[in-house]
């Protein structure tokens, strides 16, 4: 188990303005404990409004002290999803077995959460609306920093300006988000929001030390340190270190994501169906009229061709599963006709360090571990946690070096699960498969299951007292 020195104590000077790429679950978090310190802050995300639906999430191990020191446990355990069955299919339809998703998942059963992402970032942003500057609609264009260690691009100059559109995976929604923008909260840019400050000094003016940030809408403004949590695909982390292709770790499939009419009647449960390198899954939140669907399928490379163009991510589709049996053509077609499908490799982040100057990386910019792992939630939000803790009292330099210093160990040791969740959802051959199937039905012929021990990686890291402002 990682034990994390305590944090230093507070600094006298006045804690410097914050911007966060990203209104996420890590930008979020990071905004409500940065706050705490007395950092203001702001958070420019390009989506119009917060965002809401997308796949359930879980919360487990560390992660679970931090929603519990945030003050929103007994809200998201009111949350909690609690399926009741992961039923697992053979290529015609014939039921493998039907397990309790524990069983399969490696969580803690009564402890670890399961809840809607869009309820969890609903419940983060109630926090932090009245505290942080959003800047809604509007992303980062372009970065100048004045420290001398930005990989690859020289040193105080701007980087960003031309360099290249972000790899669009889709139709515009962000992985998982599946229904979309939230709506009730406006659109546009909302600044100075509750508080009435305005992070930064204006366009164009760096007071000494700072970051000067331009925007795609145009406006220039100067932090004092700018933080990347803007997912997977991240902009902050292209400016910074260059493409996505050196951190990428392509793990062997890829995936699309959407919702589609509940026509099976399914209720609070997971279906998988599989063949050698394909998959596709039904998972009903309660019993309402829609679930969220998932076709994947083994591929070498990621099809970079394909990013953006959802025409042909439908095309590619439509050819690996055409001979599918079950009812895979129904959610084939649902796909073809889907307004909200998401589609990407599976993949990995992996990167030798998470900061550069005065910039750093939080959540899945830093070290997205993939859904297979079920733990991308989680690393992000103890990400936040620690990268605030470890700024308190410190200097950016020493803060960003405690943070990742205090953090990577147990990253790492999550993202290493992704064998686990792979073999078992995504078997890429026949021999992988019948291996899978023949343990699945071990533990069916078990009859009542007890419950597995956690996965020691979820609990890995023990949390630093948070200091007080």
């Amino acid at each position: 188990m990682t034990r994390t020195p305590r944090p230093a104590r507070p600094h006298t000077t006045p804690p410097e303005p914050v911007l966060v790429s990203g209104a996420g679950i890590a930008g979020l978090s990071l905004a409500h404990w940065l706050r705490r310190l007395g950092h203001p802050v702001t958070v420019v995300e390009k989506a119009g409004a917060p965002r809401s639906g997308g796949y359930p999430v879980d919360v487990r191990g560390t992660a679970l002290d931090v929603v519990e020191r945030m003050g929103l446990l007994p809200r998201l355990r009111e949350a909690h999803i609690g399926l009741r069955r992961l039923t697992f299919l053979d290529g015609d339809g014939t039921e493998v077995a039907a397990l309790p998703p524990h069983s399969v998942t490696g969580g803690a059963e009564g402890r670890d959460l399961e809840v809607r992402r869009g309820d969890l970032t609903d419940a983060l942003y109630e926090v932090v609306r009245d505290d942080v500057e959003f800047l809604f609609g509007d992303s980062i264009d372009s970065i100048d920093t004045p420290d001398p260690d930005r990989t690859g691009h020289g040193t105080g100059h701007r980087t960003g300006h031309g360099t290249g559109h972000r790899t669009g995976h889709g139709t515009g929604h962000r992985a998982g988000h599946g229904t979309g923008h939230r709506t009730g909260h406006g659109t546009g840019h909302r600044t100075g929001h509750g508080t009435g400050h305005r992070a930064g000094h204006g366009p164009g003016h760096r007071a000494g030390h700072g970051v000067d940030v331009t925007f795609r809408s145009g406006a220039c403004r100067t932090f004092g340190l700018v933080v990347g949590a803007d997912g997977t695909h991240s902009r902050t982390r292209e400016i910074l270190f260059g493409p996505e292709d050196r951190f990428h770790r392509h793990l062997g499939h890829c995936f699309a994501v959407f919702t589609m009419p509940n026509t099976l009647a399914l209720a609070d449960e997971v279906v998988l169906w599989n063949t050698p390198g394909r998959a596709a899954a039904l998972y009903a939140v309660g019993d309402g009229d829609e679930v969220h669907a998932l076709l994947a399928f083994a591929h070498p490379r990621p099809p970079r061709r394909l990013f953006g163009d959802s025409r042909a991510q439908r095309a590619l589709l439509t050819e690996v599963f055409a001979d599918a049996g079950w009812h895979v053509p129904d959610i084939l077609a649902a796909a073809r006709g889907a307004d909200d499908l998401f589609f990407d490799a599976v993949g990995q982040i992996r990167m030798p360090r998470w900061s550069s100057g005065r910039v750093a990386l939080l959540g899945d910019a830093a070290h997205a571990p993939s859904f297979l792992t079920g733990q991308g939630t989680s690393l992000a939000l103890v990400g936040a946690y620690m990268l605030a803790a470890s700024l308190a009292g410190r200097d950016h330099t020493a803060g960003f070096a405690a943070y990742e210093h205090g953090t990577r160990a147990f990253v790492t040791r999550n993202q290493d699960l992704v064998g686990e969740g792979g073999t078992t959802l995504f078997p890429p051959t026949a021999p992988a498969l019948a291996r899978r199937d023949a343990r699945l039905r071990a533990l069916r012929t078990l009859g009542s299951l007890p419950a597995p021990a956690p996965r020691p990686a979820h609990t890995s890291l023990t949390l630093p007292v948070f200091p007080a402002p």
